[in-house]
């Protein structure tokens, strides 16, 4: 009986062995990425990288340079990788590729802006910048994929890298998605630099963060004729007047009070001469909601309103939402689940009191798309350092990057997918099949 209970007891022993998982099976066994991060091989790097995208900054849709510099660190790394998607993107794979997936994205699109920051590294692209931290975001996310490719051995799963273009108001993320790149992905995680966060702090909510946004231009027609003889003209002036007052009435009279929504008209072109009534009046501006609805009735509304108050004043209206060069962006609705599990593990990165909460903003952000086709969560990154300076706001030509910030990044990305792969792992079922196409 004694020699039975010895070979079950080596058997179950041998099994043990032989289904082992790798180091990464539990938070415990995980690495501190953030000291990895700050290491002179992996913070220089980064460093380098983003100083010389800042240099070279290209706009929506342009970033050819950019890609190509992405391509050759990832070249660098012995990471496979997919180009041309969503006509600049780089799409990376590092880990078995087999399921489960989890993806890491970095928008990597500069601004129309004249930078006015004097120093080594300024843009050499006249009109265009760097103003809202995406080579930083970048860096980072190649400061991850190095970390990561260190210990692909280890990894449960596959992690995917997304190289977005075109954050800035083109969508870019929408032809990320209809590229199909999210098949069997669970989840997508990203981040954003904020300039008046404490370094090393992070901010977020559960929910929606920012609002979604879209933009609209109204062509409002009369007849234009001599401002002394206004009768035998119809004054456009007067009608796209009467539209503007009545378009704020959606937000006073329409909306709900507890459902925060902005209508700006920013925009208002029309006449050249103090004795002349023009033709025609150009009206433009931006309408944001925190959900879906709201911010689908706020756009039929606008179209009605301008239409039915243009023909009040006997004028013709046209109306355009801009949707082939500025895609109407949906709410940025964090995922309740992923939540909780970022402020677990961002806690344990960073430590409990480093782990901020964060009031909904009126600002919108394409990685909304995301997370209208799988579980997405971002979330903001500080790198203010006080006793440095104050830095300037996003998309202000002054803008700076506290370059110490890119570990931090670097860190969260890796251990996000880390984690949840290992979290996943124990969840699915053992998957035998191929490996991701892309591999």
């Amino acid at each position: 009986m004694a020699f039975f209970v010895w070979v079950n007891l080596f058997i179950i022993i041998f099994n043990c062995f032989l289904t082992a998982t790798p180091i990464f099976s539990d938070s415990n066994s995980i690495p501190n990425f953030l000291d990895l991060a700050k290491e002179p091989q992996v913070f220089d790097w980064m460093v380098g990288i983003r100083r010389k995208i800042h240099e070279n900054p290209e706009v929506c849709y342009e970033e050819f340079e950019t890609s190509k510099l992405i391509r050759a660190k990832l070249d660098e790394l012995g990471i496979a990788y997919k180009h041309p998607v969503a006509v600049t993107g780089v799409i990376g794979y590092i880990g078995t590729g087999l399921p489960p997936f989890v993806a890491l994205r970095a928008d990597m699109d500069a601004l129309p802006i004249q930078e006015s920051v004097e120093w080594e590294h300024k843009s050499k692209v006249a009109g265009k910048m760097h103003a809202c931290g995406h080579d930083a975001h970048v860096s980072m996310l190649l400061g991850a994929a190095k970390i990561l490719k260190d210990h692909e051995k280890d990894l449960q799963g596959s992690v995917v890298l997304v190289f977005q273009p075109a954050e800035e108001g083109c969508g870019g993320a929408k032809k990320i998605v209809d590229a199909g790149v999210f098949e069997n992905v669970s989840a997508i995680f990203g981040l954003h630099v904020l300039y008046n966060l404490p370094l090393g702090e992070v901010a977020s909510r559960s929910g929606p963060q920012f609002a979604g946004s879209g933009f609209f231009e109204a062509i409002i027609s009369g007849r234009g004729g001599h401002a002394a003889i206004p009768q035998h003209s119809i004054d456009p002036i007067l009608a796209a007047s009467n539209v503007i007052v009545s378009l704020q009435h959606i937000i006073s009279r329409e909306a709900d009070p507890l459902d925060s929504q902005v209508l700006t008209v920013a925009k208002f072109q029309g006449g050249a001469a103090f004795n002349v009534i023009p033709d025609s009046v150009t009206i433009g501006g931006t309408f944001r909601s925190f959900s879906r609805e709201s911010f689908t009735q706020m756009r039929h509304r606008i179209e009605q309103i301008i239409t039915g108050q243009a023909a009040v004043q006997r004028c013709n209206a046209t109306v355009s939402f801009l949707e082939e060069v500025k895609p109407l962006i949906p709410p940025t609705v964090n995922n309740d689940d992923l939540h909780h599990y970022f402020q677990s593990v961002a806690k344990s990165l960073l430590g409990a009191d480093k782990v901020k909460g964060l009031e909904p903003m009126m600002g919108s952000e394409d990685f909304a798309f995301y997370q209208e086709a799988l579980p997405g969560y971002i979330f903001l990154l500080g790198m203010e350092d006080v006793s440095v300076e104050h830095l300037p706001s996003g998309h202000s030509p002054h803008f700076k990057v506290n370059e110490d910030v890119l570990p931090y990044g670097a860190a969260l990305h890796a251990s996000l997918a880390v984690k949840y792969l290992a979290k996943l792992h124990q969840e699915l079922p053992v998957v035998e099949g191929k490996y991701h196409d892309e591999l």
